[in-house]
């Protein structure tokens, strides 16, 4: 029976699908340690034992599943998390931090790794051992599937690899890297025990919390593992709901039919923010927003007209406008605050003149050029209004063209010469290698350059932290100065919390380890 008052909130506190909630070009990513570290603590600040905790996402209809290396919306990656454990996860500057993996080593060639476990346990019982480990990396890697992990694991051999001991594996690699650690961190890379696959009535993993119920498309409930390796959660039991429209989350919120909503817009939080009812969480650094100019095709195939167009963005206006001031002012490179990130480039603002000049240089006086954009993300549509505006003083005209949420993402990757772009927090490195090689396979700026690769190999391969974040600062300063990504911004991701949560990480930018940590959270 429906509850009048939240249309689509059942008395049970389950939330029905209204229609899918992609994660788009969000990308998802971890904070090390104990979790503890950036925890906002209401209450007393003392962890508390016992209590349901309800929480509230976007789903996906009929079709949701609870096999994790299926997962593809924040929800299915907040379930999985709560179930299983992956061998590495992302610290809060994108740095791989070990998880079920206890250590790992690498020759010095850096084509062999050497990875223990630490001793832990699935749910069943049984000990995580290294057949786990390689029957799940094979079942990711099943060229019959479309598992998202897949391509991240493709620099390893699998059938190469192998296991040295029962909580040892060696893995080798097709060609040398340093950066193994970012390949077991990967989205989706989950452990799973060996030859499992009822991963909807079943679902046996290590996380901190086992399963007890689960309908597509409406709700999810889990119970405390005891015997967690990281130590039992505070809670009793985790229950997902859905709420695919925002409006809905907060509803439930303030109705006190949920604890904690997922991904509020940055109007829901000023209306509510210090007002007393719910509590606001920002996650800084969450969401990388710009505009990608296509480098193979006119007019951006000329580095002066590219140049031109970072000069022409009024980043503090956009961050404002679009954002609502949820945010902070980018510099035209991806991973602010992240591990390699060049911060050390001057901070470019807008500079009309010599926006012009350098239009009139490459003849592109009275230029007109179309932005692609959608209401698929936040901020798109009002992005898109703020820079046609903004361009206009440099002479240009921008004509905004609205895509299909259904479709957008696709669209843009190949077609259109200007569109809107984010991406969630994942590596630099991650970044260069999904996005900007001659055969990445999301190459939204069609950024080809044959000594831009070499630089990428040369740092994989590069074995010293400082001489590695060298090379990176490198290909980092020629983005900067000629690249296609116009990155004016990086967005908080907002949640909402009742005030008697504790324990929900205030440090961690969105889809990191200690986002959505809620084997470290509380009821006071």
């Amino acid at each position: 029976m429906d509850d009048e008052r939240f249309p689509g909130l059942h008395r049970r506190g389950f939330l029905a699908a209204t229609g899918a909630a992609s994660l788009g070009a969000l990308a998802l990513a971890g904070c090390g340690g104990s979790g503890s570290e950036g925890s906002d603590a209401k209450g007393d600040g003392t962890p508390k034992r016992g209590g349901r905790l309800r929480a509230a996402f976007a789903g996906g209809g009929a079709g949701e599943t609870l096999d994790p290396h299926l997962a593809n919306l924040f929800a299915d990656a907040a379930r999985a998390k709560a179930m299983y454990d992956k061998l590495a996860d992302y610290g809060a500057d994108l740095s791989a931090q070990p998880r079920l993996a206890e250590k790992w080593e690498s020759n010095k060639t850096l084509d062999r790794w050497q990875v223990t476990l630490r001793k832990a346990t699935f749910h069943d019982g049984k000990p995580v051992t290294a057949a786990d480990v390689l029957y799940s990396y094979r079942r990711i890697a099943d060229p019959k599937q479309a598992f998202r992990a897949k391509a991240s694991l493709d620099p390893i051999d699998l059938d190469a690899s192998r296991a040295t001991g029962e909580r040892s594996i060696e893995f080798v690699l097709k060609r040398p890297t340093a950066e193994l650690p970012n390949i077991l961190a990967a989205f989706g890379a989950y452990i799973v025990p060996k030859d499992a696959s009822d991963f909807d009535k079943k679902p046996i993993g290590s996380g901190p919390f086992r399963f007890v119920s689960f309908t597509p498309g409406r709700s999810a409930v889990f119970r405390r593992y005891d015997d967690y390796w990281e130590g039992a959660p505070h809670l009793d039991e985790l229950e997902f709901v859905v709420a695919n429209e925002e409006s809905a989350r907060v509803n439930a919120l303030l109705g006190g039919q949920v604890e904690y909503a997922h991904e509020l817009n940055p109007t829901t939080a000023r209306a509510h923010e210090g007002k007393g009812q719910i509590e606001i969480v920002r996650l800084r650094n969450s969401a990388m927003q710009g505009f990608a100019m296509k480098t193979d095709r006119a007019p951006f195939d000329d580095k002066r007209v590219r140049e031109a167009f970072f000069l022409i963005a009024d980043r503090k206006e956009l961050v404002d406008g679009a954002l609502s001031g949820a945010g902070v002012i980018g510099n035209d490179l991806f991973g602010k605050g992240y591990e390699y990130y060049a911060d050390g480039l001057p901070q470019r603002a807008q500079d009309l003149d010599k926006a012009r000049a350098l239009l009139k240089q490459a003849g592109a006086e009275d230029l007109k050029v179309t932005l692609d954009t959608s209401a698929v993300a936040a901020g798109f549509t009002e992005s898109a209004g703020i820079f046609r505006d903004q361009a206009k003083k440099a002479g240009v005209t921008v004509d905004v063209k609205m895509g299909s949420k259904d479709s957008y993402w696709a669209d843009i990757l190949d077609n259109g010469t200007l569109c809107c772009y984010r991406s969630g927090a994942l590596p630099i490195e991650a970044h260069i290698s999904q996005r900007l090689l001659t055969d990445s396979t999301t190459n939204a700026t069609k950024w080809k350059h044959k000594d831009f690769d070499a630089l990428y190999q040369q740092a994989q391969s590069t074995r010293g932290k400082t001489e590695r974040a060298a090379v990176y600062e490198r290909m980092q300063r020629r983005l900067y100065s000629e690249g296609g990504f116009l990155i004016w911004g990086f967005a908080d991701w907002i949640l909402g919390t009742a005030r008697n949560v504790g324990g929900v990480s205030t440090k961690a930018p969105a889809n990191t380890l200690d986002w959505a940590r809620f084997d470290k959270v509380w009821l006071a």
